[in-house]
């Protein structure tokens, strides 16, 4: 017995099995995990290292280079970046990407390891790596508070409490706070006292360190029981800080009577957060990996609900991003989405088959669809933007099927058949070749889903959720399809004539009877139309991501190297006002000296340099960013001439960073920044579509360097150190100790009473201790003057090489890969000396990456469906017709995407990918069907014409349906040319199933053409 006969004998289990999936879907709907992107780990771990005092090539040289030279031993490694500044060593070390997220806590121990071991050949003044393999974290419900009025103190209470209790919320793995005022106690030393007394800074200092250190007292025993004694509590106010005594020459003096003690913001933060102009801190929310993050977002949103009932008024949260709500509202979007492209399969399936076989399909393809979401809730497969949009490619396919067996049914019935029979009928020719076609459809995406790399863990739930849907839509195509004809399909008489004779039908008959004719003028004209469509196709615009639909956008500027943190701000205030002017702004967040905490996952954020500047910049409405965007980055270039100004707007998937970038690699600095610059000059000439050209070693800096005066220096008892001491005892101060308040470390920091940073001339004048002699000098006797130079203050390493990025931007709405191919060859015909090297990285290299990880890839997968296909037939040449219906595929995607001047996107390519299956699958079951009326007898033209115009309705439907149900996702950003793909590629492809199909195959059998026309003129003769 045939599935399909006993899907209608047996109808209690295939009504169990419809209903599975109805009830599984409907639970699917309500517990399945969401999330705004796939689950994806950031495969790179960073490591900070402090060297106080040091340049930034002393710190690369001592201290980067023998870390990278130990991590770079590790197998795992794709590359390592570092930066190197004055003091501190910033290494970016970053995994091959066949490695997943189960095999990174291993490799960051192996990590920690190497570092461990590189620690001791750091220099002694060096501070112990910090490893940080957290850096991938995502907080995606992301506020900012302000309290205006409260003391720093206060601010800090207040952090810490909303921190506290968010921790506790079921579901929320981490809370990150950043932005939280600095604060230091500055000891104000009297420079003419301790001069006079001899005091050096280093007995205050001592005497600071241990105001409230931990030092453990000892025990003793009492009646046989150990009793551990406190140590003394030290000085836990500022008050007590400055009561102090100092021994000196045995004397006691009061800290007081040399020198005020005040308690105050550092004078240089690391960061500024202000949100719409107001000073803030912000808070990042990280739910666990495994939970549905709309809940957890919604149990965060209740909970700091009850949060804001206790903290004192004044206390505002604001919201900078929240995904649970962006994820609930794309959900909510693509169900909408969804169903109007179910509605409209069922209104043309009603218009041309009628009712009962719309209701017959609908119904199959919802039952697909919720029976999809049920298996994706059980295989633990979110609801995100991959799989959504894996439910969309896959819906051509998902019909098709239903509609063959539909459409078959139908016919068979009208023609007197029983619905048992008619349903075995269609069965016994459809399944095999549907369940092929299906499988081959599948492998279309198997090399991108069980890619081992990045790319394949992105894109798994891909090629999972069309695996489902694919197979599920056939299952039900073969018995829930047939027991629903069985109720809803009337049996015919058998006398309604021809099933294939009403006037369309008859047309494409003449039609195809002319083409198979003047096959050689129809292979010709195909062959014509695919050169000119390949030559059109090279002029559509080529791009990695969309950009996103959800409305924000970034400002990024930076100042020259040196400039400081407190006027980066005064100009981000310039912009935060005149955007308080423009009414599509919701909300400003501003943050000055580094980027914001890592929100969404394809967001990076910025280094920390005191030099940058940044704003997320949230709009009503997304259609109101292009004009804005365009009057700020007007405004700010216009006004803020000083820095580097720049606007991005957020896009989907991976990337980021600027569109066209060259990466020079060298020994010497001073070379390099030489081909940086010949870099700058020829990208200005190859092309006018450039701006913002920069390199991100950014500008020299000046920097005051002390001749030490060694002979004088030695005679009077002063080392280096004491002149460094002293220089930074007159300007920025030297932290000694920490003060705690609850939780809080709060520096000591202790500085001349006339310390100051904003001018070089007192320097000299300075005061330098002599430990020697027990007295002061100026520094003007230990040294021979100041020399002024220009040092690299930021130098970046790639593999352990000095490696100068040269990046540049386009203007908004300008494609980058046209303009990279502009620049391309100008830029490489650059003549480099020996031993140096360029790379592209930007957008060129992204996509680069990503589409050859697919290559590696899809060969196994073309090969598997050929060898379905071959298998399918047991022979070459139907095969071999069907897939040279593939190279023709693209005809169509090149002029949708032409005619909507839609860029050829990674999405698109998806799209083609299934648009490529969806052919296979129309082909494969066509010639099946002429090989079958073949094998009835039927001779050679006459059943090409016969099989051709028996699938001429479900072709078409099939495509239709497919088509129409794409224009719902034509105004989404991120599916907008995966839909044009499709409609324009599946336009064309259906005249290819129709049209050169039996043209091929008419062309491909010369011996039963041949032997048919002889019969075809032997019976016409005998007439």
């Amino acid at each position: 017995m045939s599935i399909a006969r006993a899907s209608i004998d047996k109808a209690l289990i295939t009504w169990i099995l419809m209903l599975a999936c109805l009830l599984g879907g409907i639970w699917g709907f309500a517990t399945i995990g969401r999330l705004e992107d796939p689950a994806f780990t950031i495969k790179n771990a960073i490591i900070i290292t402090s060297y106080p005092g040091a340049s930034a090539e002393q710190v690369a040289r001592e201290v980067s280079e023998p870390i990278e030279s130990e991590i770079q031993k590790m197998g795992e490694i794709d590359f390592i970046t570092s930066s190197n500044k004055p003091g501190i060593s910033r290494i970016s070390v970053n995994i091959e990407s066949t490695y997943d997220g189960t095999e990174l806590p291993a490799i960051w121990t192996k990590l920690r390891n190497r570092v461990e071991d590189a620690t001791r050949s750091l220099p002694p003044e060096a501070g112990t790596p910090i490893v940080n393999d957290t850096f991938g974290d995502v907080y995606g419900v992301f506020y900012a508070v302000t309290a205006p009025g409260f003391s720093d103190a206060e601010v800090h209470e207040i952090s810490e409490f909303l921190r506290r209790e968010l921790l506790a919320v079921n579901g929320v793995a981490d809370v990150a706070v950043a932005g939280l005022p600095s604060e230091a106690i500055y000891v104000n030393a009297r420079t003419s006292i301790i001069t006079n007394l001899g005091i050096g800074p280093g007995a205050i200092g001592a005497a600071l360190s241990n105001t409230d250190s931990r030092t453990q007292a000892g025990s003793v025993t009492q009646n046989g029981q150990d009793v551990r004694i406190q140590a003394p509590q030290g000085s836990d106010t500022v008050d007590e800080i400055a009561n102090l005594t100092i021994g000196v020459g045995g004397d006691v003096i009061d800290l007081l009577d040399l020198a005020t003690v005040e308690r105050a913001r550092v004078t240089d933060p690391s960061e500024i957060i202000r949100f719409n102009g107001q000073e803030a801190f912000t808070l990042g929310v990280a739910g666990k990996a495994s939970l549905n993050i709309v809940d957890v977002g919604a149990s965060v949103d209740a909970r700091l609900d009850e949060l804001m009932r206790d903290v004192p008024a004044g206390v505002e949260l604001h919201p900078i991003y929240q995904q649970h709500v962006v994820v609930d509202e794309a959900s909510n979007a693509f169900l909408l989405n969804l169903g109007m492209s179910v509605a409209i399969v069922v209104i043309v399936l009603a218009l041309f088959m009628g009712w009962r076989a719309a209701v017959v399909v609908g119904a199959t393809l919802l039952l697909t669809v919720v029976g999809t979401v049920f298996l994706m809730a059980i295989f633990g497969i979110e609801m995100e933007r991959i799989s959504l949009g894996a439910l969309i490619i896959a819906m051509g396919m998902l019909v098709d099927n239903a509609i063959v067996v539909a459409e078959g049914m139908q016919g068979d019935m009208a023609q007197g058949k029983s619905a048992r029979d008619a349903a075995e009928d269609v069965a016994k020719k459809t399944q095999t070749p549907l369940l092929g076609a299906t499988v081959i459809g599948i492998m279309a995406f198997a090399g991108i889903g069980l890619s081992p790399d990045a790319t394949g863990e992105f894109l798994f739930s891909l090629f999972a959720v069309i695996g489902i849907s694919l197979l599920l839509s056939w299952l039900l195509a073969i018995t829930a399809t047939p027991l629903l004809g069985h109720y809803f399909f009337k049996v015919g008489s058998g006398e309604d004539g021809d099933h294939y004779g009403g006037p369309l039908f008859r047309a494409y008959r003449g039609m195809l009877s002319l083409a198979l004719t003047l096959r050689h003028l129809v292979i010709l004209a195909l062959i014509g139309i695919t050169v000119l469509c390949y030559i059109g196709f090279g002029q559509v615009k080529q791009a990695f991501f969309p950009d996103s639909n959800t409305p924000l956008f970034y400002v990024h500027y930076k100042l020259p190297q040196g400039s400081s943190i407190h006027r980066v701000s005064e100009d981000m205030k310039v912009l935060e006002s005149w955007l308080a002017d423009r009414d599509e702004v919701a909300s400003v967040a501003t943050f000055v000296g580094g980027g914001a905490t890592r929100f969404m996952l394809t967001y990076a954020p910025e280094e920390t340099l005191p030099t940058y500047g940044h704003l997320i910049i949230r709009t009503h409405a997304l259609e109101e960013i292009p004009a804005l965007r365009a009057d700020l980055e007007a405004f700010g270039r216009a006004t803020l001439t000083g820095g580097e100004f720049r606007t991005e707007r957020l896009a989907f998937g991976p990337g980021g960073g600027a569109p066209i970038a060259a990466r020079f690699s060298g020994p010497d600095p001073v070379v390099l920044r030489q081909l940086s610059e010949r870099a700058q000059e020829v990208l200005l000439e190859s092309s006018d579509q450039l701006q913002d050209l920069r390199a991100d070693w950014r500008e020299r800096e000046l920097t005051i360097v002390p001749r030490f005066a060694d002979e004088r220096a030695k005679a009077a008892g002063v080392s280096r150190d004491d002149l460094a001491l002293s220089l930074q005892f007159g300007t920025d101060g030297s932290q000694v100790g920490y003060y705690r308040e609850a939780d809080r470390l709060i520096p000591i920091i202790i500085r001349n009473d006339n310390a100051q940073s904003d001018s070089a001339a007192h320097l000299a004048d300075l005061p330098v201790y002599s430990e020697a002699a027990g007295t002061y000098l100026p520094v003007a006797q230990v040294i021979d003057g100041f020399d002024w130079e220009a040092q690299n203050t930021y130098i970046v390493r790639r593999d352990r090489v000095p490696t100068i990025t040269v990046m540049a931007g386009v203007p908004a709405g300008v494609n980058a890969s046209s303009v990279f191919n502009e620049v391309r060859g100008a830029v490489e015909a650059i003549e480099l000396p020996e031993g140096y090297s360029l790379e592209w990285g930007g957008e060129f290299e992204n996509s680069t990456k990503a589409q050859a990880s697919l290559g590696k890839q899809l060969p196994l997968s073309f090969i598997s469906m050929v060898l379905i296909s071959v298998l399918l037939f047991g022979t070459i040449r139907q095969p071999v017709i069907i897939w040279l219906l593939v190279p023709m595929s693209v005809n169509g995607v090149a002029l949708g995407l032409l005619g909507t001047g839609l860029p050829f996107s990674f999405t698109a390519l998806l799209g083609l990918l299934s648009l490529s299956g969806m052919l296979i699958k129309n082909g494969i079951v066509l010639v099946e069907e002429i090989d079958l009326v073949r094998a009835d007898g039927v001779p050679f033209r006459q059943a090409i014409l016969d099989a051709s115009t028996s699938r001429l309705r479900p072709v078409v439907l099939a495509a239709a349906t497919t088509i129409l149900g794409m224009i719902p996702l034509l105004s989404d950003a991120f599916f907008a040319s995966m839909a044009v793909t499709i409609m324009g590629g599946l336009g064309f492809a259906s005249i290819l199933t129709l049209v050169a199909a039996p043209v091929f195959y008419y062309s491909f059998f010369p011996k039963e053409r041949k032997a048919d026309a002889a019969a075809r003129k032997a019976a016409k003769a005998k007439a």
